[in-house]
């Protein structure tokens, strides 16, 4: 499960720049999106861009009817638009994986505590239906991040998750939240995807 802190925070990129690297390596590789909601002709879908990665169909990422042309909380533009309320059974009931998958990654809508239903299911609710393997925490590096930190990782107790910083660029402020997560935020920090594939990344 690739999450997020809030929205912006690169999730997609995260999940798309991993998914890539594995796939560059021989393996098979396949995302799903349960739903989303975007801003038409603001540019590729958060689908669109995990299908380029995966080398999947964006309808097959993200079924069409789970797509909403609104920039709401997914729940709210399907309401808007006119269009059925949704579950987090239905979102779960139609998740489909091909066989034979090395890496499957699921990269929900929002952040952590982000309702994406009509029943208030949020991404807490989605990994406790799934039970992924691993959470990645995407978050910014900047102002405010040590907070949503670990405002996030105390809705996510229970699961193995490590903290991406997105964004580092190593400077004062971005080292000094990354140093204090590292110490006290009890969960592996990394600022770049690649350390999340190494064999001895931290755990």
């Amino acid at each position: 499960m690739v999450a997020g802190t809030g929205t912006e925070v690169g999730k997609t990129w995260v999940a798309a720049r991993m998914l890539a690297a594995v796939r560059a390596e021989g393996h098979r590789v396949a995302a799903r999106k349960p739903v989303q909601s975007f801003s038409p002709g603001s540019g590729p879908t958060d689908a669109e861009v995990l299908a380029e990665a995966t080398g999947e169909a964006a309808d097959v990422v993200c079924p069409p009817h789970r797509a909403y042309a609104l920039a709401m909380a997914p729940f709210m533009a399907a309401e808007r638009l006119g269009a059925p309320p949704f579950t987090l059974a239905d979102l779960v009931g139609e998740l489909r994986w091909p066989d034979d998958v090395d890496l499957r990654v699921v990269e929900p809508a929002g952040g952590v505590r982000s309702p994406m239903t009509s029943d208030g299911a949020d991404t807490v609710d989605l990994c406790r239906a799934i039970a992924p393997d691993h959470v990645v925490l995407v978050a910014d590096a900047g102002l405010g991040t040590i907070n949503a930190v670990r405002l996030c990782l105390d809705a996510l107790e229970g699961f193995d998750v490590t903290v991406l910083l997105n964004r580092y660029d190593g400077g004062e402020i971005h080292q000094a939240n990354r140093d204090w997560l590292a110490r006290h935020c009890g969960a592996p920090v990394v600022t770049e995807p690649s350390a999340l594939l190494r064999p001895d990344r931290p755990r």
